[in-house]
């Protein structure tokens, strides 16, 4: 399976609308949201083309490719609208012999989660919008940063995964960062 993993989409159609033709272009099975898909929230700034329900309409459209898990932005009136669940605090997407914790990472760390660290497990959060690969004993950590409102003046970035290769990308298609385990 080729999964594309985004995080942190804060309401924005116009890097969302990015996002999507990234993974239509790449022909990817399923794609990963780590969390904050409509809202901006009280500490961020409001997103360029701030338009929530236009998220709506694009992420409903290829609804039975959406794996998602909740934010600190999401709300129970976002299920409402959204034709896929995402109100979870996590996902576990087994791969073959992989297993991928997908959550945001505002509730759990990778020092803190409910599978624990595991040969082939990778840990898969948002949150920060600060895009990190590494692997820490047989742990592999990974944030593809914000599509959206991307700190540190980073660039707006992503995360593909595929038989066993994690990368981070960003929006120019320049491989930032390649771990193969």
């Amino acid at each position: 399976m080729r999964y594309f993993i985004i995080s942190d989409i804060h309401g924005s159609p116009i890097y969302l609308k990015k996002a999507l033709d990234l993974f239509k272009e790449g022909s990817y099975d399923y794609l990963i949201i780590l969390g904050d898909i409509l809202y901006h929230g009280p500490r961020n700034k409001i997103p360029e083309g701030y338009d929530p329900q236009e998220v709506v309409n694009l992420l409903n459209s290829i609804s039975h490719q959406v794996i998602a898990c909740r934010g600190n932005c999401e709300a129970e009136v976002d299920q409402m609208l959204l034709s896929f669940p995402c109100l979870g605090d996590y996902n576990l997407i087994v791969d073959g012999e992989v297993s991928l914790f997908a959550t945001h990472g505002h509730k759990y760390t990778s020092e803190h989660f409910p599978m624990g660290p595991g040969a082939h497990c990778v840990f898969l959060s948002g949150h920060t919008h600060l895009w990190t690969l590494e692997q820490k004993d047989q742990l592999i950590i990974c944030n593809p940063g914000s599509i959206t409102l991307p700190k540190e003046n980073r660039p707006h970035t992503y995360a593909t995964y595929e038989n066993r290769t994690l990368s981070v990308i960003d929006f120019d298609g320049q491989v930032l960062s390649s771990l193969t385990f």
